[in-house]
């Protein structure tokens, strides 16, 4: 369990008071210059030992990520913040952006100054009112005490701008949110080229997720062996889980990368209602992820190694727990449904197989279906999976192959027992 003392979001229930000098006085801010004055490849290095792996969910190494910009390009470079927190049952970024939302401005300014970048924007989910007027107030008073703009204390010309989206969920793909952030239609662009050599209006772009710029300041404060220590090998550092469902006390909390998911569950929610046995699956990663079974859930821990082997995956750590009350076609087919709505409608795959899952999905919930279309449900899903333009093809299609490959006797029950229900009417 993680220690007090090892908490980088310290106001993350917003007990506190979310402004400047609170934020300074939990730590913010304190130091900033002088990373600054080692130089950008100084902190690049510090990221990449620290072993901090992108938060939104690909889980790729985020100093990587930062080293592949170019160091002499006369283009200006960007730094875009994924704040467009759409992901079913992901609920961490908000609590950020709301109770501590200097750590993200802090880290923004650090980790722009790394990639060279003079400008940021944070891109907000359209449903997030509130959070953005909470960061707005948070960057007002950064500007005002010269922490950033031009002439800054720093020393780095900076300049942070908030962009609020109109609630999509496509948006979260990082090249849809660049041509929404150009004004067009938020589609994904096709790769390469990728958004480090030509991004936002043409020029270098990273895109990272809220919380992965947000622990950029701690993890230079306190050293990247600090961060390289808690959790495990190649899943280090802290990070924020987001537990929903079937739970008794529903929660976001910063705990070690590699806690059991048992105990994840029974020490901050109080465990599954009605007790562990009557779990029945949870889709650990939000609602793009495989959901995996009771047994499996007793002894997986929450990294991504472990959840991959599984065949699902840590996505953004947003645990959905569901207990024996739950009709896990039911559920499968609402999320099949979501994505259906959310496709750009851009790829043929996506476009028309989202739509053919769902009406398929919506009969075996009856129990109308023929055991047949178990195998061609699946294999329509390998037909989407792997064949668009972003990765909301597989965030359609992985769900519905979680429910065939750990839930598939469950169907088979409900086509049974609707045939027999049928041939009890007709005999009648």
């Amino acid at each position: 369990m993680l220690h007090d003392r090892d908490r980088i979001f310290r106001n993350l229930y917003g007990f506190h008071d979310a402004g400047l000098k609170a934020a300074i006085s939990r730590g913010a801010w304190d130091g900033t210059k002088a990373f600054i004055d080692k130089g950008h490849d100084w902190i690049i290095d510090e990221v990449k030992k620290s072993g901090l792996r992108g938060r939104g969910g690909a889980g790729f190494p985020t100093g990587l990520k930062w080293s592949f910009m170019p160091k002499a390009d006369p283009r200006p470079s960007y730094l875009v913040i994924n704040a467009d927190e759409s992901e079913p049952g992901s609920c961490k970024d908000r609590e950020i952006l709301r109770h501590d939302p200097h750590l993200l401005i802090e880290g923004a300014l650090l980790a722009s100054f790394a990639m060279r970048a003079h400008t940021s924007y944070i891109y907000v989910r359209g449903e997030y009112i509130r959070e953005r007027e909470a960061l707005q107030r948070a960057i007002d008073e950064a500007y005002a005490a010269r922490l950033i703009g031009k002439g800054n204390v720093h020393g780095w010309d900076f300049d942070l701008y908030v962009h609020h989206g109109a609630g999509a969920y496509i948006c979260g793909e990082e090249t849809a949110m660049l041509e929404s952030l150009e004004g067009k239609k938020g589609q994904p662009r096709l790769k390469p080229p990728f958004p480090a050599n030509v991004g936002l209006y043409g020029a270098p772009t990273t895109v990272n997720n809220v919380e992965s710029i947000a622990v950029a300041g701690d993890i230079l404060r306190r050293g990247a062996t600090w961060f390289a220590d808690l959790g495990l090998p190649n899943n280090t550092g802290t990070k924020l889980f987001q537990i929903s469902g079937h739970v008794e006390r529903p929660c976001v909390v910063e705990e070690e990368m590699g806690i059991p998911m048992r105990e994840l569950i029974e020490k901050h929610c109080g465990g599954v209602t009605g007790g562990w046995d009557n779990l029945l699956a949870v889709i650990p990663g939000g609602s793009s992820v495989r959901c995996i079974t009771a047994e499996q859930a007793t002894d997986v821990t929450m990294d991504f190694d472990a959840l991959g082997k599984l065949g699902s995956g840590l996505g953004t750590a947003a645990v959905i727990v569901m207990d024996k009350s739950t009709d896990i076609i039911a559920a499968i087919r609402r999320i099949a449904y979501f994505y259906k709505h959310e496709s750009c409608g851009q790829c043929t795959p996506c476009r028309e197989g989202t739509g053919w899952m769902w009406r398929v999905l919506e009969r075996m919930e009856r129990g109308e279906a023929e055991k047949r279309e178990i195998d061609l449900l699946f294999e329509v899903t390998k037909q989407v999976e792997g064949h668009t333009i972003c990765a909301l093809g597989d965030a359609a299609a992985w769900p519905v192959q979680g429910l065939i490959k750990n839930f598939r006797p469950v169907i088979e029950a409900r086509i049974d027992q609707y045939q027999k229900s049928h041939a009890r009417e007709a005999a009648e």
